[in-house]
C-alpha cells in the first residue's frame, strides 16, 4: 500500500465503495515518479475523492491542481484534504475538465488523467500543453478490461473505440514516449520530450 495507515485505510474502504480509488500500484508509480523527479506542481483530472492527490501530497513537497465534475465527491475531496492537513498545497475547480483546463496556465511536471474515459481525446491538446518538457502524463484504466485489446461488450465498444483512439494519439505522437502497464485496468506514462 502507500505506507501511511489513515491512508491505507481509507483506500481499502474506498476500494470496497460504488466508486474506487486508483488500483495500488498506479498509485505507487506515482508517487514514485513525483519524488524521483521531484514534481513541484501536479495536476490530477478526475480528482474523487481526493486519496490520490493525498498520496501525492504526503509523500512529496508539490502543489496540486484537482478537477473534479461531481459535488459530492468534490466535497469529500475537500474534507479528505483538510483531514490530513494538506490544504494550503491544493487548489481545486469543480466542474467540466474540459472547460477547465483551457483556462488553466503554467505548467505541471506530472499530470494524472483518470476523469471520464470518453472525454480523454478531448483533453489530450490541453493536457500536451501544459505538461513541462521531461513531464509525465499518466493515464489511468487505459485498458478497461481487456475490452481496448480486445472485444468489449456491444454496450461498450464506443467507450473501448475512444480509449482505442486516444492511446493512438498518444503512441503516435513524436512528442511523447509512452509504456503501457498492466496495473489496475491498464496504465499509461507517456514522458513528454524536452524541446
Amino acid at each position: 500500500m502507500i505506507g501511511n495507515e489513515k491512508l491505507d485505510r481509507m483506500r481499502t474502504a474506498a476500494k470496497e465503495g460504488r466508486d474506487p480509488t486508483a488500483a495500488d500500484e498506479t498509485v505507487v508509480a506515482l508517487v514514485e515518479w513525483a519524488k524521483e523527479h521531484r514534481a513541484v506542481r501536479i495536476l490530477e483530472i478526475g480528482a474523487g475523492e481526493g486519496l490520490t492527490s493525498c498520496a501525492l501530497l504526503l509523500e512529496t513537497e508539490a502543489e496540486l491542481t484537482a478537477i473534479e465534475l461531481l459535488p459530492d465527491r468534490a466535497k469529500k475531496f475537500r474534507e479528505n484534504v483538510a483531514l490530513f492537513g494538506l490544504e494550503d498545497r491544493v487548489r481545486l475547480f469543480e466542474g467540466d475538465a474540459g472547460e477547465i483546463l483551457p483556462i488553466l496556465t503554467g505548467s505541471y511536471d506530472l499530470i494524472f488523467l483518470d476523469g471520464p474515459k470518453v472525454q480523454y481525446r478531448r483533453y489530450f491538446d490541453d493536457c500536451k500543453r501544459l505538461l513541462k518538457g521531461g513531464g509525465a502524463l499518466f493515464s489511468d484504466d487505459i485498458l478497461l478490461f481487456g475490452w481496448v485489446r480486445g472485444e468489449a461488450p456491444k454496450k461498450r465498444k464506443m467507450l473501448a473505440e475512444h480509449i482505442r483512439e486516444y492511446l493512438g494519439l498518444l503512441e503516435s505522437d513524436p512528442d511523447f514516449k509512452t509504456q503501457i502497464y498492466e496495473y489496475g485496468e491498464g496504465l499509461a506514462v507517456s514522458t513528454k520530450k524536452n524541446q
